[in-house]
């Protein structure tokens, strides 16, 4: 047995749609499940997070920093991890995820200029530093944006 194969017990799960309150015939009518009287078996119950006037949970946690929403988050690598590649290959981001250099490519790959390449390489990504495009266009290969 393995984790993907797991599955409820036949009959366990019931569907989203059950229609309550439908009369005893229904096997759900008089009190639809909501038991007998309490705060939670009328409408206007209160809403999730409710701690009955106590201070609540998201309120007595310190809230720091600031989140950018509009930051990518961009994966870079060096070209001297390019090396590995045979010479004269068209490296792109699916080349860099079959050869297990990047296991996401998030919001982008950038090419950085540390180390020292010693391939021709067409390298297509998502950005480049200048430094990384001299190296790659020295040795006769070709730096081209996504």
């Amino acid at each position: 047995m393995n984790l993907s194969e797991l599955r409820p017990a036949e009959g366990a799960k019931h569907s989203n749609n059950f229609r309550r309150g439908r009369g005893h015939g229904s096997g759900n009518g008089k009190t639809a499940g909501k038991g007998h009287k309490g705060q939670k078996a009328r409408s206007g119950a209160p809403r999730p997070g409710f701690e009955g006037g106590q201070m609540p949970l998201y309120r007595r946690l310190p809230k720091r920093g600031f989140t950018c929403r509009n930051s990518k988050d961009i994966v870079a690598i060096n070209v001297d991890v390019l090396n590995r590649f045979e010479d004269g290959t068209a490296v792109t981001v699916e080349t860099l995820l079959e050869a297990g250099v990047i296991k996401n490519p998030k919001d982008g790959v950038k090419i950085l200029g540390n180390g020292e390449l010693t391939k021709k390489l067409d390298v297509t990504v998502d950005a480049f530093s200048a430094s990384a495009v001299e190296k790659i266009q020295a040795l006769g290969g070709k730096a081209e944006v996504n």
